[in-house]
């Protein structure tokens, strides 16, 4: 079953497009178990009006698996996670780290850095959704907004909101 967030590994292989597909990650499991591995970068458009089926398959030797997300839907990312839990993965990563036009020009990637407030709800949204972790992906900063202080601010940010919707939970 997933959502067993993996034990500390020496090595990790970040989400590469069209590298890291599942036969790639299949080698990579034969090399080293110990081996942090991440799926492509998969937005929540193609799960959920594109073939689910060749984006979230993998081989049960491919664990622990993480499914990294890209949108700034927070409902459509929280139905990717659901999809995720149910096929299986062990964590769910959203990309705020993509730095390429084309993703940019979607609203997610790195620029959702300059919304951390969407970001923090998403990844609410999820953890809500599913019982697996989310965890965040982002870069130290991105156009001219790479001040370390823009980055803590960021990273305060998403995990203000996390502790805030935790508190609230437990309190309920």
């Amino acid at each position: 079953r997933g959502g067993q967030r993996a034990a500390p590994a020496p090595l990790s292989i970040a989400p590469m497009m069209a590298r890291t597909d599942r036969h790639f990650r299949f080698l990579l499991r034969l090399l080293s178990r110990r081996t942090l591995l991440y799926t492509e970068m998969v937005t929540t458009g193609a799960l959920i009006h594109g073939d689910s089926d060749r984006h979230l398959a993998f081989s049960a030797e491919e664990r622990p698996q993480m499914l990294q997300l890209g949108g700034d839907d927070p409902a459509a990312l929280a139905h990717c996670a659901r999809l995720a839990e149910a096929w299986g993965y062990d964590e769910i990563n959203l990309n705020v780290g993509c730095p390429s036009d084309r993703v940019q020009r979607g609203r997610f990637g790195v620029c959702l850095m300059g919304f951390p407030e969407v970001v923090a709800e998403a990844v609410a949204t999820m953890r809500d959704a599913c019982a697996l972790p989310v965890g965040v992906k982002h870069r130290i900063g991105f156009d001219d907004r790479d001040s370390y202080a823009e980055m803590l601010h960021f990273v305060d940010v998403v995990a203000a909101a996390d502790r805030s919707r935790r508190d609230y939970l437990e309190n309920l």
